[in-house]
This record gives C-alpha cells, sequence and structure tokens, in this order.
C-alpha cells in the first residue's frame, strides 16, 4: 500500500508510544510535506538530544550537564527531596509550581513480573542522600499501582531510621464525581482528608 521507505517511516512513527497506525501515517505524510531543511533540523534535534541529554549525577533527573539546573538551583529547599519514579513526574510536580524542593528520580518502580528489583533502581543512591545529607523530609509521589505501592512501602521502611517520611495525598480529582470514582480512590480520599 505504500512505498518501502514511506512505509518504514510510518513504521518508526508506531514505535513511539501513544501512537497508533492512523497518527503514525498522519505524521509520516506531514514530513514529506515539509521542506527538506525542516526535516534536516529535526533529525539533528533528534541526534542531539540522544546524544547530549544523560541524567543528573544527583538526583537522576534528565539533564544535559552532569548536575540538573534544579539541583543547582540555590533558592530550592536543600532539605526537602521528592521521590518519583521517572523524569515525566519531575516535569508534571514542576508545572504546578508548588514544590520548591529537590528530586530523586527512581528510573522505575519495582515490579518483580518485569524482572525490576530495587538493585535495578536508584534506591540504594536514594537512602544514601537521604543519610549523609542534611535532609528532614522525604516525600515519595509514585503512582498508585501494585508496583508503585509496593515500591512506596520498601523506600518508607529502608529511610525511616534517617529521615521523616511522607506520602503526597491521593484522592478525587477537580470535577470528578463521588458515584464514577473507584473504592480505592474513595478510600484514599477519605484517608487524606484534612480540615478546612
Amino acid at each position: 500500500m505504500y512505498t518501502p521507505p514511506l512505509a518504514r517511516l510510518i513504521e518508526q512513527f508506531q514505535r513511539l508510544p501513544g501512537i497508533g497506525p492512523k497518527t503514525a501515517q498522519r505524521l509520516a505524510l506531514y514530513i514529506l510535506k515539509r521542506p527538506e531543511k525542516d526535516i534536516e533540523a529535526f533529525a539533528q534535534a533528534l541526534l542531539n538530544a540522544k546524544k547530549q541529554v544523560g541524567v543528573c549525577q544527583t538526583c537522576f533527573h534528565l539533564s544535559a550537564t552532569s548536575i540538573c539546573d534544579i539541583c543547582s538551583h540555590p533558592k530550592r529547599q536543600q532539605d526537602t527531596i521528592c521521590v518519583v519514579a521517572d523524569s515525566k513526574d519531575v516535569i508534571a510536580l514542576e508545572k504546578t509550581r508548588e514544590y520548591r524542593g529537590k528530586y530523586h528520580v527512581l528510573g522505575g518502580v519495582i515490579s518483580p513480573m518485569d524482572g525490576i528489583g530495587p538493585e535495578q533502581l536508584t534506591i540504594q543512591k536514594l537512602v544514601q542522600r537521604a543519610s549523609e545529607d542534611e535532609i528532614t523530609e522525604v516525600i515519595l509521589a509514585i503512582n498508585p499501582s501494585v508496583e508503585g505501592e509496593t515500591t512506596t512501602l520498601y523506600i518508607g521502611q529502608l529511610l525511616r531510621p534517617f529521615v521523616k517520611v511522607t506520602r503526597i495525598a491521593f484522592g478525587l480529582p477537580m470535577g470528578g464525581d463521588l458515584e464514577y470514582a473507584d473504592e480505592v480512590t474513595l478510600a484514599r480520599a477519605l484517608e487524606g482528608r484534612r480540615e478546612l
């Protein structure tokens, strides 16, 4: 149906998360309509990002330098670490403009079914940071899945001897209806209630 080079381009787009066959086709056809200089700039941006973006040596968030902008920012709270599973979680939390401390990116969650144990994550570096630095609180902001809960409980047990460990509240989203919420979400919302 497609000429081989176009078919290969569509196939490559389909490998991206959340891109189905129709979206891959639209993207490929869009790319073909763009001027060659735009395509070269796009390809160069992909290559540069792959070559230049690594992880921060302190918090393991994505960074083009050895220490990321968040860790090196002098006005960030030095005594609080927010633990997340992935860099996309850091980005989501930063968009809120509510949290002013530092982060620690685990690189995933404990998932024995996928062959991911604590040793595949940056948990030992987190324990080292919490025990050696002047940290007063570690906030666990890990998704409330089965794997996320396992990871949260595991990290909580490791860190309690060194530092205060808290977790973000879970509950109903703004605009959500109680009747459509599942039992676990409602239970979490009740547990996380606070005084007005």
